[in-house]
């Protein structure tokens, strides 16, 4: 696999989005989140996910599905131990979206609206379904998909990843032949908001490897960006050198 990443504070004071990579025995987990903003320590809470979900791949036995579930079992856990210490971070929530390849399979799983994009042959032909109430929108048929990167309550999620008691409601994807994928995009609102699927096709097409695709994407983001306050913005590309490409 041959990935790049990226993660920048734009206009904002802190930056309250994580990020973690980690590969073990050519198995690899790759997880970005991003702490909601105006709910205490953001930054606190993606990162504990983050490294919770990278350091749980050190036990990694192939299983996926029960990867995950124990990865956000821990964090569960872990986010409870904080809170307890110090009840300021009672209220810290954060979006995750994770992707395991391991032995020719790819598994995902997500929770707010931080996304997961597959493109195979040049082409996104996979992103997961933000926990949205735009996303809900357009579910609804009031607004079209497309119409989700202005909506004014594009910020506003229906799910979080934060302190309770309850099994976090997070969503996997079904475990795919690694190949149906050439290669994949895992980024917080603040990247994908401000660069459509077709411009990230093109790119990719344009590139050799990870971290030209990267480059490429994330030029055009801060293009965009200089007309706007810009959010905290990062991503993760990940090429498939044994797909389709």
């Amino acid at each position: 696999m041959d990935f790049a990443f990226i993660s920048c504070i734009g206009n904002r004071v802190i930056n309250e989005d994580s990020y973690s990579v980690k590969e073990k025995n050519g198995s690899y987990c790759f997880t970005v989140c991003d702490g909601l903003g105006g709910h205490a320590k953001g930054e606190v809470a993606s990162k504990c996910i983050a490294d919770t979900f990278s350091d749980r791949f050190e036990e990694f036995d192939g299983d996926i599905p029960g990867f995950f579930s124990a990865a956000f079992d821990e964090s569960s856990e872990k986010f409870r131990k904080l809170a307890d210490e110090s009840p300021v971070l009672e209220l810290m929530k954060t979006t995750v979206v994770s992707l395991v390849v391991c032995d020719g399979r790819c598994g995902w799983a997500h929770i707010g609206d931080s996304r997961l994009y597959g493109f195979c042959d040049g082409e996104a032909v996979l992103c997961t379904i933000d926990h949205s109430v735009p996303e809900m929108l357009v579910k609804s048929g009031k607004i079209k998909q497309s119409e989700i990167r202005n909506h004014p309550d594009r910020n506003k999620l229906l799910r979080a990843f934060g302190v309770s008691d309850e099994k976090p409601e997070y969503e996997t994807g079904e475990v795919k032949n690694l190949n149906d994928f050439d290669a994949f995009l895992l980024c917080s609102d603040g990247f994908w908001e401000l660069i459509n699927e077709r411009n990230s096709s093109k790119c990719l097409k344009h590139s050799h490897n990870a971290g030209q695709w990267l480059d490429g994407m994330v030029k055009k983001v801060e293009r965009k960006g200089r007309r706007r306050e810009m959010d905290n913005y990062t991503a993760i590309a990940v090429i498939n050198n044994k797909g389709g490409r």
